[in-house]
């Protein structure tokens, strides 16, 4: 800096008085300022129409700070002619506002440049089939801000003259006592950084907890609490620490919807059973919102106590939630015709009496499995 002010204004100072020397400097910053503001905004709008977005991020990043970087110059240097010439105490601080000046223009530069990068990578990472995840760049440039706050600030302070291991040094017994103080904050802190890190979940998702009584919409992530809907449309206030000892489910992550039903035939229906299954089973494979290439199982399972009992296992391409059961209903609706197709029915609870010293009924009159001695027996 030195050299550029004795090599631009050294020889001027018998040649022309002072102020002129001012003006000259005010002069060649306003002009300066003026068309690289005027070129800067031309080259923006340029680049803003080929499809890479960083070189544009850079130079729409760059246009203000560097404003501030040539009147900051420009503004020193004209102190430095007025300092030189009055040979005034206070003109002095020219130096250390020019070095507080351009580390000011290179940390807003960084600082704008990582706003434009974040937002880039989110306009880029829409255009994926998976979308942006948005929370996670948004938390790592909010610690890249942080970093380059904090390293500016240290660099203005030692060159200022203050003593940054020192700095350091009381930074660290304060940290000390603020992190007992403030432990708790502190835990939400670091449980927020590690949900944006590891996404379990993101704003928008359905989540649930088998540890702890938590099932909702996530609807914001922040440093200390994340914000959950419940599905009675109470906002639900959880801090981030608990998510880091205890399980999170999240259905919105799902593949496919399961199908789970048994479905019990009478007893008088066992000869049908066989070709029900069948049946069901060539329904389900033939069924457009059935997933065939997923675990179908569909099988008599049991006697049961007053039924024959089939289950169905199977999924469902969709993972809505509404679309699913209609599906669902119109799976079950199915299996009901296929069953009444072939002369049987569903079973439903019912109970025969039988007295002691009473002739059993016959088999093909009443199919029903009554104990030996006369008793109580149930059947569908």
């Amino acid at each position: 800096m030195d050299f550029l002010r004795d090599f631009t204004f050294g020889n001027l100072g018998g040649a022309m008085p002072w102020i002129a020397q001012v003006f000259i400097v005010i002069t060649l910053a306003l002009v300066l300022s003026f068309f690289q503001g005027r070129l800067l905004a031309w080259l923006h709008e340029r680049l803003r129409r080929n499809r890479y977005r960083w070189d544009d991020a850079v130079v729409h990043a760059l246009r203000r700070p560097l404003t501030l970087l040539i009147w900051a110059l420009g503004l020193t240097f004209a102190i430095d002619i007025i300092h030189a010439a009055t040979a005034a105490p206070i003109f002095a601080i020219a130096d250390p506002v020019r070095d507080v000046g351009v580390i000011l223009s290179l940390g807003w530069f960084l600082i704008r440049l990582i706003g434009n990068m974040q937002e880039a990578i989110i306009a880029r990472q829409a255009e994926l089939p998976q979308g942006a995840d948005r929370h996670t760049v948004e938390a790592i440039a909010k610690l890249l801000r942080i970093s380059v706050l904090i390293t500016a600030g240290l660099v203005i302070l030692q060159t200022l003259g203050f003593s940054i291991s020192g700095v350091l040094a009381f930074g660290g017994i304060g940290g000390i006592a603020v992190g007992f103080a403030a432990k708790d904050l502190l835990a939400n802190f670091f449980g927020g950084l590690t949900i944006y890190l590891d996404r379990p979940f993101q704003a928008g998702d359905w989540i649930r907890s088998p540890d702890k009584q938590i099932e909702g919409t996530v609807e914001e992530i922040g440093w200390r609490l994340t914000r959950i809907r419940t599905f009675d449309k109470r906002p639900l206030y959880v801090p981030n620490s608990l998510f880091t000892t205890i399980a999170i489910e999240n259905p919105s992550r799902m593949t496919h919807r399961r199908i789970n039903e048994t479905i019990g035939l009478r007893y008088d229906d066992i000869a049908c059973m066989g070709p029900i299954v069948e049946d069901v089973k060539a329904m389900l494979r033939a069924h457009p919102e059935i997933d065939d290439s997923q675990t179908l199982i569909v099988n008599f399972n049991q006697f049961g106590p007053s039924s024959l009992d089939f289950f169905i296992y199977t999924f469902t391409h969709t993972t809505q939630w509404v679309r699913f059961h209609e599906i669902k209903q119109d799976v079950l609706l199915k299996v009901a015709e296929i069953i009444q197709r072939h002369g049987a029915q569903i079973a439903f609870p019912t109970q025969t009496l039988h007295l002691v010293g009473e002739a059993p009924p016959l088999p093909e009159t009443s199919p029903s499995v009554a104990n030996a001695t006369g008793g109580l027996s149930s059947r569908v």
